[in-house]
């Protein structure tokens, strides 16, 4: 709990003498031993020492019926006497006695003491005197009764003896006890009967001023018990309390008192400090005659002078700001409503000077230069303040303008001295005294000079010191105004620089485009014309400027464009995003990629932010080639492949012409990277790629500013893309670019550039990036199947695709294929070649004539153009054969020279496959092309010998490997050996078998002999097969073939697992699973 103290009046009565001998112990012991003071409504309990003003009893000092002073009569009453004589009590002491308390009872105070002091002395001297216990009863039965406390006895209080002392604290606690709780009591009474009167503020006659002086008796009871922050709440309720009311005056609730404070205002001296207590000011309250400004300067001197002993000087500081701000406004506000508040011009901004100034030297009359230099950042407002203050008595004064104050100014000026009056007396002795500061910086237009450019680089030195660059760029802006009024465009230029640096930096729309017009026309002073036209197209493209603003700036750069068209000098070059804005760009083709010769078009929007038309001579855009060391990779597959299919790039709309955040870049663009070899193509490079690393690493420069002229050099090269005599109206312009690609590579669109005469607008860096491509291919030929697989035995369809490149078909090309003898190639009468550009649309279409002899096979080609593609299908036939085989075969028979067998896994089923191998001689090369295509047998065949007793059988199982279904006919089982009384009786149905996909057919046949059995079995299994499909074959088929061979067969054939009969078994006859 905080220890304070506290300083209480009570009134003293009967002996005086007695009272004046132990006065001075008693003021010394009485603050020694601090109490806790508790308060109401649940306040933080205190420990305070108690200390007391004794004042003789008189009736006049207690306080009367309706009486609202506190600090004005005493708390406690207390009644000394030392009598010890009977005869003298009942003689005087009782009278006495009784007519102080019927004074007390008249006036309700029922916090009184009697005091009885015993004195040894006077025992030994009298010898009827009755025991101390009889005079001390005798008062408490008199005076007492219920309150047996309220009588105490102080025993030789002159004495030092123990139990001198020991009277002495209990005393000294009793007296604290009661002092504390009268002082409370009456605390609490006074702020209840304040309460009383505050709710009353309703109520019609009720007045601010009266209660204004009500609660500022409760403050300062509160600073004289050194109290302070007690006592400040007084005065911000107080302050609340008024500007409540203010506001709701101008919001139509307005109270009659209120026009007590809104009497013209005739003086302007500004706040006083220098004093506890403005007696002055008070009075005027006290007497209902003060102005606004009277009572806000007196409330806030109150308010200081409670902080400066808090020690609370930046408090100060923060709260005089507020209150300079808070009193304009409410005066702006009262003369507004009313038109009760009579203000001269100037005087205000008088007031708000010398107010600021006042605040400041108070601060620094209690504050050490280091602690003012550590806490510039609560001081710099109010040097601020009264630099925008000096700084509008300049203007109105006519202390700015090149010609001096006029005779109107110079009245003006003197009626604003004479609204300060006279020096008060504690300043007058004070060198730079605000009065004196303002009333010099007003007599000249040198003296104004000096007095305000002191406070303006004072202000900026202070404001950049702590950091708030903004603040300190702004009171720039305003010294750069006052230097332009100066005809000194020169020194104006660098804080109009630097003002316009901090806003793009920071992104402050408004300020930047004001800065923009001053920095325009102090540019235009200088003779900067590029800079000058620079900050011009900026300012026509604002639309925070009017229409009519955009286009007297957008007229100054075409005006300067026509004058120097006549005579041409260096080209002034100018950034393009002030001027236009690229939106969109569309290639056509929409690949972006062309063969040589092939015409390329590039079509732009780009968004004009002119407000008129605007000619320009030429739009043009730079274009950089590359070759690519790995030139594979630009074929017209590959380029298909990694193109954008629209052909549309969209660039980002620049939403506002600065940055919104000085560090703000743009996101990271990766892509990925692999190169594979040209010849095996296997991966030998890969990575990742920044697209956008040139802007990344773009060097930032913190230093110089972002209005400088933009230094964008326009590139000179053979590749240039141009459109003359374009006229760009306000909003999207179409514009459309047309070449002829003439060398293979790769064309990077780097720079747009449009000509106004000699002014160039320039687009340094067009991203994202964008490029297109030219490409020379050589005639390829590509064929492939157009199923998953291609089937032997069947007709199956191969598309043949003629890329032809830079190569002319003609009439009479032809493709030459050597024939193969187990494949043919299969022509028909409807077969017709489709010819399509490289853009994949259909060009025409003819018929396509094959011839075969007995070694070539002959395609004649239609006549194509180069870069066309030439697509036609053609059916071609690989023909089963029939090797021997010793056991289980699953290989179609062939020749060697013809194909190579090899077994592919394929859904669990071994296929077998055979690679036919053909070459192809084209028309554009002396080189043969050989192509493989692969054939996989549909079936696959396995044999086994069954034995039954002495009966041998045959069995062959055929199974379906592929995904088609099959008609099987005319099975046959012949044997190839030599024996002539071998035969093989078929036990199978005569009808066709149709055999599912993934499903088999078993076949079996009865040897039988006459004669000794041959030693070895050969044997060809042939069977007729077609598609199930109702589709009709333009050529017959050869039946499928088997060729096996069985050793030994009496002995290595498997037994039947029932015992057969004589006869034929029955489930021989229809042996066929399915």
């Amino acid at each position: 709990m905080a220890v304070a103290s506290q300083v209480v009046q009570a009134s003293g009565a009967g002996d005086q003498n007695l009272f004046t001998s132990i006065y001075p112990t008693l003021s010394q012991q009485l603050p020694r031993e601090p109490m806790e003071w508790r308060r109401s409504y649940g306040r933080a309990p205190k420990m305070i020492h108690l200390e007391s003003n004794f004042v003789q009893f008189k009736e006049e000092l207690l306080p009367k019926e309706g009486n609202k002073a506190l600090l004005t009569f005493p708390f406690l009453h207390i009644y000394w006497t030392e009598c010890c004589d009977t005869e003298v009590y009942k003689a005087t002491v009782k009278d006495d006695l009784t007519k102080w308390q019927n004074v007390l009872k008249a006036h309700s105070s029922v916090d009184w003491l009697i005091v009885v002091v015993e004195n040894d002395a006077k025992k030994r001297n009298k010898t009827n005197i009755l025991p101390r216990t009889s005079i001390v009863d005798k008062i408490r039965n008199d005076f007492c009764n219920k309150q047996s406390d309220r009588c105490v006895v102080l025993s030789d209080p002159l004495k030092d003896s123990s139990r001198t002392q020991e009277s002495w604290n209990a005393f000294l606690t009793k007296l604290r006890t009661l002092l504390l709780m009268s002082f409370t009591k009456n605390l609490g009474k006074f702020e209840d009967d304040m309460r009383t009167l505050r709710e009353k503020r309703t109520e019609p006659g009720w007045s601010f001023c009266d209660y204004f002086m009500v609660q500022e008796e409760l403050a300062f009871v509160f600073e004289m018990l050194q109290q302070f922050e007690d006592a400040l709440v007084q005065y911000d309720e107080l302050d609340a309390l008024f500007s409540q009311y203010v506001v709701n005056f101008g919001a139509g609730d307005g109270a009659n008192w209120l026009t007590f404070f809104c009497q013209p205002v005739k003086s302007w001296n500004g706040l006083i400090l220098r004093k506890p207590i403005d007696m002055e000011k008070r009075g005027l309250i006290q007497r209902q005659e003060a102005t606004l400004l009277d009572l806000r300067s007196y409330l806030f001197s109150r308010q200081c002078t409670l902080l400066l002993f808090l020690q609370r000087p930046w408090e100060v500081a923060q709260r005089a700001l507020e209150l300079l701000h808070g009193c304009v406004q409410e005066l702006k506000l009262l003369e507004f409503c009313r038109d009760w508040v009579s203000v001269q011009p100037g005087a205000l901004d008088c007031w708000v000077f010398l107010s600021c100034l006042e605040v400041l030297q108070r601060i620094e009359g209690c504050c050490d230069r280091a602690q003012i230099d550590s806490n510039i950042a609560h001081t710099v407002g109010l040097w601020s303040y009264a630099t925008e203050k000096l700084k509008s008595l300049g203007y109105l004064c006519g202390l700015v303008s090149e010609q001096g104050p006029n005779s109107e100014d110079l009245n003006r000026t003197v009626d604003l001295l004479a609204g300060l009056g006279a020096e008060r007396p504690e300043t007058a002795n004070t060198a730079q005294s605000p009065y004196k500061k303002l009333k010099e910086a007003l007599s000249s237009v040198e003296a104004f000079e000096k007095h305000y450019l002191d406070l303006s680089h004072a202000t900026i030195e202070m404001y950049t010191s702590i950091g708030r660059i903004r603040s300190a760029k702004f009171v720039g802006k305003d010294l750069a105004e006052f230097y332009m009024k100066k005809k000194s465009p020169q020194k104006a230029e660098i804080y109009l620089q630097g003002a316009l640096k901090n806003y793009l930096a920071e992104g402050w729309a408004l300020p930047i485009t004001h800065t923009r017009k001053q920095l325009a026309e102090c540019q235009k002073h200088l003779g900067q014309i590029e800079n000058y036209l620079q900050t011009s197209s900026l300012l026509a493209s604002d639309r925070h400027l009017t229409g009519n603003e955009r286009e007297y700036f957008c007229r100054e750069i075409l005006s300067f464009a026509s004058q120097q068209a006549d005579s041409p000098g260096h080209k002034i070059v100018l950034p393009m995003h002030s001027f236009a804005q690229l939106r969109d760009l569309h290639f056509t083709p929409s690949n972006a990629v062309v063969h040589v010769g092939g015409v390329l078009s590039v079509e732009i929007t780009v968004c004009s932010q002119m407000p008129v038309p605007v000619h320009a001579e030429q739009i043009a855009i730079s274009v950089h080639f590359s070759i690519e060391k790995n030139n594979y990779r630009k074929t017209a597959e590959w380029l298909t492949k990694h193109k954008t299919a629209n052909g549309i790039v969209s660039f980002p709309a620049e939403t506002s012409p600065f940055p919104t955040s000085q560090n703000s870049l743009p996101a990271l663009e990766l892509c990925e990277m692999f190169e594979r070899s040209p010849s095996d193509n296997s991966l030998h490079t890969t990575g990742i790629i920044c697209k956008n690393v040139h802007v990344l690493l773009r060097k930032q420069e913190s230093g110089a500013s972002l209005e400088a002229p933009s230094g964008a050099a326009l590139e000179a090269g053979a590749h240039v893309l141009k459109c003359t005599a374009v006229t760009l109206e306000p909003g999207p312009n179409a514009i459309t670019f047309r070449t002829q690609a003439k060398e293979p590579g790769t064309y990077t669109l780097r720079q747009l550039c449009a000509s106004v005469g000699p002014v160039w607008f320039v687009l340094p860096h067009i991203y994202p990036l964008v490029q297109y491509d030219v490409y020379s291919q050589e005639p390829q030929l590509h064929v492939e199947p157009l199923a998953d697989s291609l089937l032997a035995g069947i007709p199956q369809k191969v598309k043949f695709t003629v890329t032809t490149g830079h190569y002319t078909v003609k009439n009479g090309d032809s493709l030459q294929l050597s024939n193969v003898e187990a494949m043919l190639i299969l022509g028909h009468e409807e077969n017709r070649a489709v010819i399509y550009s490289n853009m994949r649309e259909k060009a025409s279409d003819a018929a396509l004539r094959v011839q075969s002899s007995d070694k070539v096979t002959s395609i004649s080609l239609p006549a194509a153009p180069a870069y066309h593609m030439i697509e036609f299908e053609l059916e071609v036939l690989s023909l089963p054969s029939a090797p021997a085989t010793g056991g289980e075969s699953t290989v179609l028979g062939m020749t060697e020279p013809h194909g190579k067998h090899k077994d592919t896994q394929k859904g669990g089923h071994c296929m077998a496959t055979m690679d036919h191998k053909v070459s192809i001689d084209c028309p554009w090369s002396i080189y043969s092309t050989v192509i493989s295509l692969t054939f996989s047998m549909p079936f696959r065949t396995t044999h086994s010998l069954l034995s039954s007793g002495t009966r041998k059988y045959v069995q062959v199982c055929v199974q379906n490997l592929s995904e088609l279904d099959f008609q099987l006919s005319d099975s046959h089982l012949v044997d190839t050996g030599d024996s002539t009384d071998l035969r093989l009786i078929p036990l199978n149905t005569e009808s066709e078998q149709r055999i599912h996909s993934r499903q088999a057919v078993f076949f079996v046949w009865e040897l039988k002999w006459t004669q000794e059995p041959p030693p070895s079995l050969h044997c060809r299994f042939s069977v007729g097969f077609s598609p199930a499909s109702e589709e009709r074959l333009s050529v017959s088929l050869k039946p499928y073939t088997y060729e096996f061979q069985v050793d030994n067969f009496l002995a290595d054939s498997e037994p039947l697992r029932h015992q057969a009969s004589p006869q034929i078994p029955r489930f021989l006859k229809s042996f066929i699973e399915i």
